[in-house]
């Protein structure tokens, strides 16, 4: 149930804030860890690359059909109930897949990866509805905070992998261990984060609000794909994964390959991708608030085309280093600045929440096999130029995350971009 926003305590929109915080931080936990010991479960499952590829591709479908359909269950069900059925799910989840390492079965690492895709793609819509609630309720962008949150929680993931694959820890131990105390920690904060979300729609409600025109939640979500507004913030954040997600995959092979240096190098590489991301996402909330949502998007995907140009064609390492920190940091708002403008209507945001995620998801999908054929062809480092045609992209439409005129603040006044113009 949402809280009347007249009546809210400063201490009650603090605690969902640092309770969000955390829950982000422990989306990027479980993200991370697993896939960071990806060769250690290619190994226990004596599978190929390309089999592994195959496999983890079911998951990132299994998180589109989520996305899809997070809009109406999160408007049928409230971002409560949503999150405890996806905390306990991914838990289970992240078990199967446990298990998949522990006892070399593919079929049952399958069934995991499938279950781990729907669960954490379900998380996703109500932690960013309830985000840009509290968001809403403090009166400036702090939306950027939260997925920072995320990305300290991938490097944290990423750090327990390597301790424990140091500590020869069985990946399948590694795995049930942080599945059990994430989950557990995940219940007890979905109270105090989701006590700004709107309250879930009953039929009959909606019904009563609309005499004649019965609005279901199905109806309500289904009706945001004929927004054009949502479709082309969808546009935005699909070059946003492809930007933060490719990076992820490729950075390190693009720079060991390209330059032939050590392994190592291209560690440090993506670790400096992130550290960039991550420092503008705490510091870029001003920029926000002084210039805009429009202004700072676009400056982001200038950024992000002047990173990647300089990183695909610099002839010498260190040349190409300022470009990784141009790309990390031209990466890090589109994100978060996308989610607050779909979540501008409260009422509407669950369904225009997942309308938009569902390009970062499909951008999810494609991208590994489309980067992976043109890797082959010019190399990794070439390929992960075409990034730029989607940037290009997400900065001709910018002017789309302008707020709306209509959406309310939680105090009953309007919030004014400062840059209305754009």
């Amino acid at each position: 149930m949402s809280t009347d926003a007249g009546t809210v305590p400063q201490l009650v929109v603090t605690r969902a804030r640092w309770s969000l915080m955390v829950v982000f931080l422990l989306y990027g936990v479980t993200q991370m860890g697993w896939l960071s010991r990806l060769p250690s479960i290619r190994a226990s499952l004596d599978v190929s690359s390309a089999q592994l590829g195959a496999f983890l591709m079911v998951g990132a479908a299994g998180s589109l059909v989520s996305i899809l359909v997070s809009g109406a269950v999160v408007t049928r069900y409230g971002s409560r109930a949503t999150l405890v059925v996806g905390a306990v799910g991914n838990g289970v989840a992240q078990c199967v897949i446990a298990a998949a390492a522990g006892t070399g079965s593919a079929p049952l690492f399958v069934v995991g990866v499938l279950l781990n895709g729907l669960t954490s793609a379900s998380m996703y819509t109500p932690i960013n509805i309830s985000a840009a609630r509290v968001e809403q309720h403090v009166g400036r962008a702090i939306l950027p905070h939260f997925h920072a949150a995320f990305s300290i929680g991938a490097a944290l993931g990423a750090l327990v992998s390597a301790g424990c694959s140091a500590a020869q820890v069985p990946v399948g131990v590694q795995m049930a261990v942080v599945a059990v105390t994430v989950a557990v920690v995940r219940l007890v904060l979905v109270s105090p984060a989701t006590v700004l979300s709107p309250a879930p729609v009953r039929g009959d409600e909606a019904s009563r609000s609309s005499p004649g025109r019965r609005r279901t939640p199905l109806r309500t979500a289904l009706q945001a794909w004929a927004e054009p507004r949502t479709v082309l913030i969808g546009l935005v954040l699909l070059a946003s994964a492809l930007s933060e997600g490719s990076a992820g995959q490729w950075l390190s092979i693009a720079v060991v390959d390209g330059f032939h240096v050590r392994e190592a190098l291209g560690a440090v590489a993506y670790g400096t991708f992130v550290v960039a991301m991550t420092v503008v996402r705490f510091g870029g909330t001003h920029l926000i608030d002084r210039y805009g949502r429009v202004a700072v998007l676009r400056a982001s995907g200038i950024s992000g085309l002047l990173g990647l140009a300089v990183f695909g064609l610099a002839p010498t390492w260190w040349l190409a280093f300022p470009g990784i920190v141009l790309w990390g940091m031209g990466s890090a708002l589109a994100n978060p600045i996308a989610m607050a403008a779909a979540s501008d209507d409260p009422a509407r945001a669950a369904a225009r929440v997942s309308v938009a995620s569902s390009f970062m998801s499909v951008a999810l999908i494609s991208a590994p096999p489309m980067l992976g054929l043109l890797a082959d062809a010019v190399g990794a480092r070439h390929a992960l130029m075409v990034i730029a045609i989607a940037l290009v992209l997400s900065v001709s439409v910018a002017g789309q995350v302008r707020p709306q005129p209509a959406a309310e603040s939680p105090t009953g006044t309007t919030r004014k971009d400062p840059d209305p113009v754009g």
